[in-house]
């Protein structure tokens, strides 16, 4: 049964309690809004479809972002980026707003700002981030009356895939002007395989199985592991490479392969070559010798033909050839 008070000149308070339910308080501005409230509650109770709204009522973002990074960061695998990106949304206002206030309008307006400054695709990363806490907080921390509402606006639009892939002459070029040896080495592998630049910087010995042309790969951006296998040409550059006391078979780290393939492309006069078109050359490549896409993205690892489109780029000239 609710109760209605007045409080003062200008508000109403309104308080619900019935039977198997938390009792449910809230202040309003006119009677009439505080009676369609308790008419709406009651409903909802009768019909056993209530669900209280107190804790995302009484809980900011901020908060459930503190909570996020205690409970749920340190599960991912990429924690450092995920940190990151907690600690710009905590910078901003919608942050200090309680759960149950956060409307789309505000969404749009978060991602209205911050896409004057940063990438589409930062921003939908920051906005995936909020989506997922507010799904946690709905299912696991006491607020199922929460709808998510970064579902309901617009995703940041992404700019078109890069289709960048070697010219004629450029990965002789390229080799020519390399540091050293094993950057020559990796930038060969990468081709060969379609392997990731964390993915080579990280690849133990032990998982390299040279009888068998293969190599395990334990540690990629999905979490899962998966069995590359490895052509003529990656089984020559492979038993080239001596051991190391590391128990690793290359000894530079990832952002180091980034710094001196960036320095050996301005040597070598490339433009606009990144370390990571290196990937989108391999799949492309590979589906050139004729592999089907469920074959392509067994050597890839990606989870879906979707975005093993984005990393394909096959030339038109060479279909042309196909055609006759």
């Amino acid at each position: 049964m609710a109760t209605i008070r007045k409080k003062g000149d200008y508000q109403w308070h309104c308080q619900i309690r019935r039977k198997d339910f938390p009792s449910q308080t809230r202040t309003f501005e006119t009677k009439a809004d505080a009676e369609l409230w308790a008419a709406t509650i009651e409903s909802e109770m009768g019909r056993g479809v209530f669900r209280p709204s107190a804790e995302a009522e009484n809980t900011s973002l901020r908060e459930c972002l503190e909570r996020y990074l205690s409970e749920i960061v340190p599960l991912k695998k990429s924690n450092n980026r995920e940190i990151s990106k907690v600690n710009i949304i905590k910078r901003h206002d919608i942050a200090n707003k309680a759960m149950a206030a956060i409307r789309g309008a505000d969404i749009a307006t978060y991602r209205d700002k911050r896409g004057h400054s940063v990438a589409a695709a930062t921003v939908g990363r920051e906005l995936a981030v909020i989506s997922h806490i507010f799904n946690v907080a709905r299912k696991e921390w006491g607020m199922e009356s929460l709808s998510n509402p970064v579902e309901s606006v617009r995703k940041p639009k992404l700019p078109k895939s890069r289709d960048r892939r070697l010219e004629p002459g450029e990965l002789d070029r390229l080799l020519e002007t390399t540091e050293s040896i094993e950057l020559g080495t990796i930038v060969l592998l990468a081709v060969e395989t379609a392997m990731r630049r964390s993915e080579i910087a990280g690849l133990l010995r032990k998982n390299v199985n040279l009888l068998k042309r293969t190599l395990i790969l334990t540690d990629t951006k999905n979490g899962e592991s998966r069995t590359v296998p490895l052509s003529s040409r990656a089984v020559e550059l492979l038993s080239s490479k001596p051991a190391r006391i590391s128990g690793r078979v290359f000894g530079m780290a990832p952002d180091s392969i980034t710094q001196a393939f960036d320095r050996a492309c301005e040597r070598a006069g490339i433009d606009d070559l990144r370390f990571h078109d290196l990937r989108h050359e391999a799949a492309s490549r590979l589906f050139e010798k004729g592999l089907n896409p469920m074959e392509v993205a067994s050597i890839t690892g990606h989870k879906t033909l979707q975005m093993l489109k984005r990393y394909t780029h096959l030339r038109a000239e060479d279909l042309a050839k196909k055609l006759g």
